[in-house]
């Protein structure tokens, strides 16, 4: 049988992808780290795991003279990345690409696929303090392509977006194609677009989707332990953004059982929930633990796919919930525009709005408690808007403190009133979801069934190619080595009464 192997098999995103394609594991996963290992292994159990150092496995001992049709390689990034910024380098990191090249020797795959960070095309030799030397930036990555090219691969390689394959990441990466089989070299047809404007394209898959936004966390206010005075900034600035200040704000719909979830435009007639109090709308956004140079937060609205998650779990979930009081029973035009969640990458988290109508507010009479978190709301925008002066409400998506000291947000016409903000990280399940990985997918436990920790859950995720990727490249060019269609992972289970059973 024609072998596929995977080099740097980390947490197992490419062998995912592999075998989403192609309905089979790789047959060889190669990792120097235990704990990756353990991961992989957790999945993909029938692939023959070894934990040894990239240059010093000998594949030929191995694959014992038996023909080698894949093999699929992402060496470590982080020594080519711009987000190491001006740090030195490490230049035994930087040679592992050359390590697809002795076992491209050795066992001759007919085809190589590769992925890393755009930057490995830079890839020069360092000075004296590790510093990459401007002057011969890309000298070792084009000797290393044509070494490649010397062993008689042909080459290609483009840089792509995940999220115009269909993934719910803008994840960009440089992707090459080496093969020797005279077959040609296929790139998957793009389907998805950041707008739908590119013909025969879809728009954007959205985050939303993957996240639990019934989950809204802790509030922000009167916690034993304040938050950082970053993290307040870091939110502030998110509701300015994506909240007070969006201009086209994103509606998400939660049913009244709670368990589906539908976005849509503003421009849509808005189907409602019913919450506690009545009805209900979700607007979600991301935030980003990252720039603390700026003004302009980095974040972005869950319309979009996530940005590149990393391996410091560095997104937070805010969700603007705009809940109305209805004692009247007056109801209201659903055709409104709402506000915008945003998740923060840091350690992902989550924070939650909760506004009601200003007017049926007054009318449904306020509770000692609510008053206070609308005081404690009022307090904070104050501090971190400086506009306790106020404003005229005919300005939409324009956040006052008025004389009451309620915060309060304009929407085409309609006043609502801020009585908490709520905060969460994003869990490693939905980041797993967001970088592409199937539900099924295990990331909370090894193959013995002992607990993975939730710190390197978020590493192997953030370090992992985005399956859906791996899946469209491999079907382009290795269609021909479909079994079948790929199943759930073997060990699969569901909690259930407090008790552990396997599905």
């Amino acid at each position: 049988m024609d072998l596929i192997i995977d080099c740097f098999a980390g947490g197992g995103g490419a062998s995912v992808g592999i075998e989403m394609a192609l309905g089979r594991s790789p047959d060889i996963a190669i990792n120097h780290d235990p704990a990756a290992i353990l991961m992989h292994k957790t999945n993909h159990p029938d692939t023959l795991h070894l934990t040894e150092d990239i240059f010093n496995v000998d594949l030929q001992k191995y694959v014992r003279g038996r023909h080698v049709a894949l093999m699929w390689a992402s060496p470590d990034c982080t020594q080519f990345s711009k987000a190491k910024g001006g740090k030195p380098r490490n230049s035994g990191i930087r040679m592992l690409p050359w390590a697809v090249y002795k076992h491209a020797k050795a066992v001759r795959p007919d085809v190589i696929i590769m992925e890393n960070v755009e930057e490995i095309q830079q890839w020069g030799p360092l000075d004296s303090s590790g510093r990459p030397i401007k002057a011969k930036a890309g000298v070792e990555y084009r000797q290393f392509i044509q070494s490649l090219r010397g062993l008689g691969y042909a080459f290609d390689s483009r840089e792509l977006v995940a999220a115009d394959y269909g993934a719910p990441t803008t994840r960009k990466r440089w992707y090459a194609i080496f093969r020797c089989d005279d077959r040609p070299i296929v790139w998957p047809k793009q389907t998805h677009s950041k707008d739908g404007a590119v013909p025969g394209t879809k728009v954007w898959e959205p985050v939303w989707k993957y996240l639990d936004l019934l989950d809204f966390g802790k509030s922000i206010f009167g916690r034993k332990k304040p938050l950082a005075e970053k993290t307040m900034r870091r939110t502030a600035a998110g509701l300015e953004k994506y909240v007070f200040r969006n201009p086209e704000p994103f509606i998400v719909v939660v049913n009244h059982g709670g368990k589906t979830f539908r976005g849509q435009s503003i421009h849509e007639p808005l189907s409602t929930i019913t919450a506690r109090h009545g009805y209900g709308v979700v607007t979600p956004f991301l935030i980003q633990y990252h720039s603390e140079t700026t003004k302009d937060p980095r974040g972005q609205t869950v319309a979009e796919p996530i940005k590149t998650i990393d391996t410091s779990n560095r997104y937070g979930l805010v969700i603007a919930f705009l809940e109305k009081f209805y004692k009247s029973g007056s109801g209201q035009d659903m055709m409104q525009p709402l506000h915008t969640i945003t998740t923060s990458p840091g350690h992902f988290g989550q924070i939650t709005v909760l506004a009601v109508e200003w007017e049926q507010l007054k009318r449904s009479g306020i509770d000692d408690e609510t008053a206070q978190k609308c005081t404690w709301v009022s307090q904070f925008i104050l501090e971190y808007y400086g506009c306790g002066t106020g404003q005229s409400l005919n300005d939409p998506l324009h956040t006052v403190v008025t004389k009451d000291r309620f915060a309060l947000i304009t929407i085409l016409g309609s006043e609502y009133c801020i009585v908490d903000i709520f905060l969460r990280m994003l869990s490693p399940e939905e980041l797993k979801l967001a970088q592409g990985f199937p539900k099924d997918y295990i990331i909370d436990r090894d193959y013995n069934w002992n607990r993975y920790p939730k710190s390197k859950q978020v590493a192997r995720i953030g370090n992992s190619v985005v399956p859906i990727m791996a899946k469209k490249l491999v079907e382009a060019n290795c269609g021909y080595l479909r079994k079948g269609n790929r199943e759930p992972t073997p060990m699969t289970f569901y909690e259930a009464g407090g008790q552990m059973a396997f599905a």
